[in-house]
């Protein structure tokens, strides 16, 4: 069956249509990702956007409930070159396009995605529609043009949790025994507590927490302040999430009461959130950063960290107080911000990805970075 891709600046793409037949509307944006499809599939953050993958091939190793970051994909398109019509893996449970299929998230195939992202580099990430309904450019065009445009749209309470729980499940080794790492945290009683907001929260950041010796308990995006330190955490945990971040200005408000209070920790959407907490500005990338080897040079030690990526909005570094905030990780890409820290209280962040899944992994690191602040916390109080 014939589908298409209207774009809202007129371009169209012709293809066949795959995983569920229909429509579907969204900003349409690109990940480079080698593998990791899945992943991508499941990100809450990827909540309004349809997703082109660069790499020719998908679903060639299907897909599995372990490597689900949420409970159901989130994505609201996808466009590939090809889905693999073989999924070989001894974890494989469902073909990547039945997956998709079941949850009805409808999928192109079969068009040139090299042209499609030579064309979002170019005029940028973009509305779009991918229809098995109709093939009349001149009406998918209109469609794709009346579509919310994602700046100034608050789409993490949409995903967030609606009810506080607890998550205790630490990361599981894909051949089981092998990780001693994972059966070490998992046979101890976790040292500490952490309160993590659901922003959009992905579920292996969860997983890291556990492993690097945290109780999580996960609470709803808007809940208030006063509410997360009775709970009494030794840490505070800000995830990623979909959507802009300058509408946040609850979510701001209310970390902006825990400074000082505990010591804070935020990834992504978190790490924005955090910079409107401290007065800083966000904007709006061109065409974002979605991927999995993006370089990253940490001005802290100086080395470069390859690393994951998915956001579209980055903070404004000159728009951060320079007496209170230090700029700790940077894009060699494009420059953007990638980190900071706070010079006097226990608050650090990154844009990135650093609990990875599949990969790579130079960046967890971080996690028994906050661990250790929570140690030292804990001890000067």
């Amino acid at each position: 069956m014939q589908a298409t891709l209207a774009l809202e600046d007129g371009r169209i793409f012709t293809g066949e249509s795959c995983g569920a037949k229909g429509e579907c509307y969204g900003e349409v944006v690109f990940n480079t990702s080698i593998t990791g499809y899945q992943e991508i599939f499941t990100d809450p953050s990827y909540a309004g956007q349809i997703v082109v993958l660069t790499n020719p091939e998908i679903g060639n190793y299907g897909t599995n409930p372990d490597d689900n970051e949420a409970t159901r994909p989130y994505i609201e398109g996808l466009v590939v070159r090809q889905f693999s019509v073989v999924a070989s893996n001894w974890r494989s449970r469902e073909h990547g396009e039945h997956f998709l299929e079941r949850y009805q998230i409808p999928a192109i195939e079969g068009l040139d995605t090299r042209a499609v992202v030579r064309h979002l580099r170019t005029h940028g990430a973009m509305r779009g529609v991918i229809s098995s309904l109709e093939n009349k450019p001149e009406s998918l065009v209109a469609k794709a043009r009346s579509i919310p445009s994602m700046a100034g749209r608050d789409l993490a309470q949409g995903v967030s949790t609606k009810q506080r729980y607890v998550w205790g499940a630490p990361v599981q080794p894909i051949i089981p025994g092998r990780n001693e790492e994972t059966q070490t945290a998992s046979e101890q009683a976790p040292p500490f507590h952490v309160v993590a907001y659901d922003y959009g929260i992905k579920q292996n950041i969860l997983r890291r927490l556990v492993t690097s010796g945290c109780r999580v308990t996960v609470v709803p995006a808007l809940t208030s302040a006063e509410e997360v330190l009775s709970l009494k955490p030794d840490g505070i945990f800000l995830s990623n999430g979909p959507g802009d971040p300058e509408p946040l200005k609850v979510q701001a408000e209310n970390v902006r009461k825990l400074f000082g209070k505990k010591p804070i920790f935020g990834i992504c959407l978190g790490h924005q959130v955090l910079g409107l907490a401290l007065g800083g500005k966000t904007y709006k990338l061109k065409f974002g950063h979605r991927g999995g080897n993006h370089p990253v040079m940490n001005a802290t030690t100086k080395k470069v960290e390859i690393t994951a990526h998915n956001h579209g909005f980055a903070v404004d570094p000159d728009s951060l107080p320079s007496s209170e905030i230090e700029l700790t990780h940077w894009n060699l890409n494009d420059q953007t911000l990638e980190g900071f820290r706070h010079r006097s209280l226990p608050v650090f962040c990154v844009q990135y990805h650093p609990e990875a899944s599949p990969g790579p992994h130079d960046s967890h690191y971080l996690f028994g970075e906050f661990t250790k602040m929570m140690e030292e916390w804990r001890h000067g109080q």
